[in-house]
């Protein structure tokens, strides 16, 4: 189960997520950000991770695929940050590739 929240600010928009991102939750979570990502007005588009129990391969995937799309992703706790600083890593190795 995945739950997304949208909290609204004057310097960004941000989605709140909470449970599972693993398939076929992870494809809403795209869908959210595509959504979130009209309308922002210079304003920067944030997904927080906070409240997640699980991220699969599938996730992993998202969310490397939302960082190079310049989305800030902001997590708390050793599970969550040491998901997205492998995240960074691979996003660094294939940036490097291309």
């Amino acid at each position: 189960m995945l739950k997304i929240s949208i909290v609204e600010g004057r310097k960004h928009r941000r989605l709140v997520v909470e449970g599972k991102l693993a398939l076929p939750w992870s494809d809403e979570l795209k869908a959210a950000c595509e959504r979130a990502g009209s309308g922002l007005y210079g304003r920067e588009l944030v997904v927080d991770l906070k409240s997640l129990t699980t991220i699969s391969q599938q996730g992993e995937n998202l969310l490397l695929e939302l960082m190079k799309r310049g989305v800030r992703l902001r997590g708390c706790g050793v599970f969550t940050n040491e998901i997205l600083k492998q995240v960074a890593r691979r996003s660094r190795r294939n940036g490097a590739q291309e």
